[in-house]
């Protein structure tokens, strides 16, 4: 199935590749596409015949949908109804569906019938298109239901294909009785510098560089690793990835991100609902970039892959969507996070050259193959970290030592305190994060001999008890010539 625009064009023979026509033509057909998936078919359930042939397909809310699943589904293995001479089968319906039913398998596999109880539901929970947060939340909660009470019996890994932008990947694997086959999800994030990948079944290599460009991101979701030497990632249980424009999303908040970018479900059916003002509120790193991009006179288009730093790290980069959101300006990046489970998602997210455990202090030590000195930056930026450190002198001094030599930019945001009638310096909120006074960090860009670029000191920066949180976002340049 390979979307094209608003369509999709899709493929089905039952004959094995090697001697389908249909794959044939395939492999010569000039495929340009952001979103596509294809199906083997083991032919565990079902006969085989085309009715059987993955990726299935229907529409719904005026949007092409497409589905390829792996494994069993012990809840929707059709059964013949005794009773019924007419031969009917009886399947489970999920969510609110029960009293409308508009989606039935044409043939006999769990698969299938899993698909159209799906659409089923969401069709039924939705009056208007929902945002890709609130779809994310919808089939994460339609995934439980079908698993729930046979945990054990049911694999269920599938490809949901909504639209030529998005992908929703789950993944609850395991191996089928009496087989040590196991049936699972791993996904590949590809991006420049593109390298060259070797299949492992079979001696044939590809040199992504001469397919792809600077601005090219690639996720590659399969069954079992494909290549050697890639980073392949196995999913979890249980796991939802939402994928868009190459990258994985597991969070509502991420996908509410790409929803405000404008890549959300399309439709000339069903108006488009808009995204609740007091929930997946994270704007940090977008409001940054547009604040850097200007204070040094930069595109700061989504499709402008314009290179302004070639050294650049990211302070307390957590799962990674501000990584995503300046990778494209940035030649290396480097991450930092304490939490090494959220360094894990950000690695995973493939957008950073390095990630590294620890603290800003280690962003100045050098690998044991780079020599000895500090390591050096044109660029720190620190979209949600200030909130969690008290006293800032460590972390600027820090960020001196290491764009000292060259120069450079320090790009940050922060929670401020209103009051400033007394000497304190920083107050630590109810909320457990830090607002710092506004003349305690222009005492510190004076005392490390930063200039201060651009700022504002009334972007919202989050939601919290449904009130938007005002802060400051700041774009500080320090030059050679200012060294300390």
């Amino acid at each position: 199935a390979i979307y094209e625009g608003r369509g999709v064009r899709t493929f089905h023979d039952p004959l094995p590749c090697a001697e389908s026509p249909i794959a044939e033509m395939v492999s010569s057909y000039p495929i340009k596409t952001l979103n596509m998936m294809a199906h083997i078919r083991y032919a565990t359930q079902g006969a085989v015949s085309l009715e059987n042939v993955h990726p299935f397909q229907r529409e719904m809310w005026g949007i092409q949908w497409t589905f390829a699943h792996n494994g069993e589904v012990p809840k929707f293995t059709p059964t013949k109804n005794p009773q019924e001479s007419c031969g009917t089968t009886e399947l489970p319906t999920l969510g609110h569906s029960a009293e409308a039913t508009i989606y039935h398998p044409v043939g006999d596999t769990d698969s299938e019938a899993v698909f159209c109880a799906m659409l089923n539901a969401l069709r039924a929970e939705f009056t208007a298109l929902p945002t890709l947060p609130v779809l994310y939340e919808a089939i994460q909660k339609l995934c439980c239901e079908i698993v729930r009470g046979q945990e054990r019996e049911t694999i269920f890994n599938f490809l949901l294909g909504c639209g030529q932008f998005t992908m929703f990947a789950f993944s609850w694997p395991g191996s089928r009785e009496g087989s040590t086959v196991w049936n699972g999800l791993h996904y590949l994030v590809r991006y420049p510098p593109f390298a060259t990948a070797k299949l492992k079944d079979v001696d044939y290599a590809v040199d992504f560089n001469e397919t792809n460009d600077e601005k090219d991101r690639v996720a590659i979701i399969a069954t079992k690793p494909l290549t050697h030497l890639e980073n392949w990632k196995e999913m979890e249980r249980g796991q939802l990835l939402m994928f868009d424009r190459g990258l994985p999303y597991s969070r509502p908040y991420e996908c509410a991100g790409i929803e405000r970018l404008g890549r959300g479900l399309s439709s000339r059916a069903l108006p488009r609902t808009e995204i609740c003002p007091h929930r997946y509120q994270y704007n940090i790193p977008r409001l940054l970039m547009q604040l850097v991009c200007m204070s040094l006179g930069k595109n700061e288009d989504d499709e402008c892959s314009e290179v302004w730093a070639e050294r650049a790290v990211d302070l307390g980069c957590g799962s990674g969507l501000s990584g995503m959101q300046f990778r494209r300006c940035v030649g290396n990046l480097t991450g930092v996070d304490l939490n090494p489970e959220m360094a894990k998602e950000a690695r995973d997210r493939g957008c950073y050259d390095r990630i590294v455990v620890g603290d800003a202090e280690c962003i100045l030590h050098k690998e044991k193959e780079d020599g000895e000195g500090i390591r050096e930056y044109d660029f720190v930026y620190a979209c949600d970290l200030l909130p969690y450190i008290g006293d800032l002198r460590l972390m600027f001094n820090t960020v001196r030592r290491s764009l000292e030599s060259g120069g450079g930019t320090f790009a940050f945001s922060a929670e401020i305190w209103k009051e400033e009638d007394d000497d304190t310096e920083f107050v630590l909120q109810s909320c457990a994060r830090f607002a710092h006074k506004r003349r305690y960090i222009r005492s510190l860009v004076e005392e490390f001999g930063f200039e201060t670029l651009l700022s504002t000191e009334s972007a919202v920066l989050r939601q919290h008890e449904g009130k938007d949180v005002i802060g400051a976002l700041i774009v500080l340049s320090l030059l050679p010539s200012q060294a300390v």
